[in-house]
C-alpha cells in the first residue's frame, strides 16, 4: 500500500488589502492592541484571507519527497536537498502539482489535516480554479486519510489536542520549530522573499511527521487497524 505525508504552509494577505467590511469583521471583538495584533495574525488560518505558499509531500517508506512552493518573481530555481526535490512556482502551480502527486497514493498522512490542511487546499484550489483529483475528507475512521492529530487524540477521547511540536517533544523527536521558525513566521518570511527558508521549514514538518507516524504505528495504533 503506497502512502504519502503532506503538509502545507500558508501566508495571510496584508490586512490593509482586505475590504473594509472584512477588516471590521476581524476586529469586531477586539479591545486592546494585543487583540488587534492577534486578529491580524489569524488571517493565515483561513483560506478566505490567506494563500498556500508551500506544500510538502514525502513518501515515509522510500524517504523521498518534494516541496512545491511559491517564489514570486521567478528568481529561485528548482533544487534537490536531503532526498527532497524543491519546485518553485505560483500558487496555482503548487496546487496543481499537489493534486497530480496525491492521486498516485492509496493513503495520505497529515497532522491536523482534516481540520486545517485539507479544507484549506480545497478552498484555495477552487479560488485558483484548480481541479481536485481525489477526496481529501474521506471516512474519519478509515485508512485512506491518517490524521495523526486525530489519532493521537483518540478521536476526541483525550481532553486536549496538542500541536506537532508538543508531540515531537513528548516522543524525543526533533521538532521543526527547534530551528527557530514556526508557522506564525511564515507570512513575514514570505513577504521578505525568504521562499527557500519556508520550503525547508515545510520539509522539516514532513520528517517530523514521518517519525511520529512510525511511533504511532508501532506502539499506539489500534490492533483492529493493523
Amino acid at each position: 500500500m503506497s502512502r504519502v505525508i503532506f503538509d502545507i504552509e500558508t501566508a495571510g494577505f496584508d490586512f490593509e488589502s482586505l475590504d473594509r467590511w472584512l477588516q471590521e469583521y476581524f476586529l469586531k471583538w477586539t479591545n486592546t492592541e494585543d487583540e488587534v495584533k492577534a486578529a491580524k495574525d489569524s488571517l493565515s488560518f483561513y483560506p478566505n484571507t490567506a494563500e498556500v505558499v508551500a506544500i510538502g509531500m514525502l513518501n515515509p517508506d522510500t524517504e523521498k519527497g518534494a516541496v512545491y512552493f511559491q517564489s514570486p518573481g521567478g528568481t529561485v530555481k528548482p533544487f534537490d536537498e536531503d532526498n527532497i526535490s524543491y519546485y518553485p512556482g505560483t500558487e496555482s502551480d503548487v496546487l496543481s502539482q499537489f493534486w497530480e502527486t496525491i492521486k498516485k497514493y492509496d493513503t495520505f498522512v497529515t497532522f491536523n489535516g482534516r481540520v486545517f490542511d485539507c479544507p484549506f487546499v480545497l478552498v484555495r484550489s477552487a479560488v485558483c480554479r484548480v481541479m481536485p483529483t481525489r477526496e481529501l475528507l474521506p471516512n474519519r475512521y478509515g485508512t485512506e486519510h491518517i490524521d495523526l492529530m486525530d489519532r493521537l487524540n483518540f478521536f476526541g477521547a483525550s481532553k486536549r489536542r496538542f500541536s506537532l511540536d508538543v508531540w515531537c517533544r513528548t516522543f524525543g523527536i526533533k521538532s521543526p520549530k527547534s530551528d527557530g521558525v514556526t508557522g506564525y513566521e511564515v507570512k513575514d518570511l514570505f513577504r521578505s522573499g525568504e521562499f527557500e527558508k519556508i520550503a525547508r521549514y515545510c520539509a522539516g514538518d514532513l520528517w517530523a511527521t514521518q517519525k511520529l507516524l512510525f511511533i504511532w504505528e508501532k506502539y499506539i495504533k489500534f490492533p483492529s487497524l493493523k
